[in-house]
């Protein structure tokens, strides 16, 4: 008898270990398919709203002051070339041949970290529209690892020209301004369609910190990088560059 309740005590944590393990693999099975319908879905519609955004809006709700989000979705024909030519000349000049990852700018980015210079980021627009669209701010490996995972998953079932698309409209360009037709409304007040080659790259050189740079008041450093970004636009071949995509 006392061995079949020894055995019965040694069965027990064995048999929720197994439930554990079940739960976890269902809860993961779940997650799974519930990103992967909301990213394929996405290809197709318009965000509703993003991560950050909802970020924001807690944000300020949790510290009590006015926040409000102006967020204007439009088509990719209803926005200039020239603002698709600006990011990827500012942000990701590999975007046409790379799969979500560029490689060569992480590796500089770590090399010139173990040289002592500052870390800076390498973030392609794939990660950059995973990571605004479905996740919090702030780094921790968790988060790194759903934006790979997020990532992989809009290069696999999004165009090239989606991706762009979206990012363009939900990308923060100012302090509750998302995108670049309420941006472009805001600051120039024109649509998106007519934006010139130096508003475009103005709007675009705000993006690494779009809360500390103004678009309206732009300081020294950003009227620098706005020239510099023009410059990556004409080297790129121009608005020509876009029909690529």
């Amino acid at each position: 008898m006392w061995k079949r309740a020894r055995r019965a005590r040694s069965a027990a944590p064995r048999s929720r270990a197994r439930r554990i393990a079940i739960r976890a693999a269902q809860a993961v099975g779940i997650f799974v398919a519930a990103s992967l319908v909301a990213t394929v879905l996405l290809r197709f519609i318009p965000p509703v709203t993003s991560a950050v955004m909802v970020e924001r809006r807690i944000d300020a709700l949790v510290h009590g002051r006015r926040y409000h989000v102006d967020y204007r979705w439009v088509p990719w024909t209803r926005i200039s070339p020239r603002a698709a030519l600006a990011v990827i000349s500012a942000e990701d000049q590999n975007f046409a041949t790379h799969w979500g990852f560029d490689v060569g700018s992480i590796e500089k980015a770590i090399n010139a970290h173990e040289h002592g210079q500052r870390l800076r980021g390498a973030s392609t627009i794939s990660q950059q529209v995973a990571k605004n669209l479905f996740l919090w701010t702030g780094r921790s490996y968790v988060r790194k690892a759903l934006e790979a995972y997020f990532t992989v998953l809009i290069e696999l079932t999004w165009s090239k020209r989606r991706i762009l698309e979206v990012y363009l409209n939900i990308v923060e360009l100012g302090d509750g301004v998302f995108g670049v037709q309420a941006a472009s409304e805001r600051f120039f007040h024109k649509p998106a369609s007519r934006l010139t080659t130096g508003e475009a790259a103005l709007l675009a050189a705000v993006l690494p910190n779009p809360i500390r740079f103004r678009v309206n008041r732009p300081s020294a450093y950003v009227l620098e990088r706005r020239d510099w970004i023009v410059q990556q636009m004409y080297q790129l071949g121009g608005t020509g560059y876009i029909k690529r995509f």
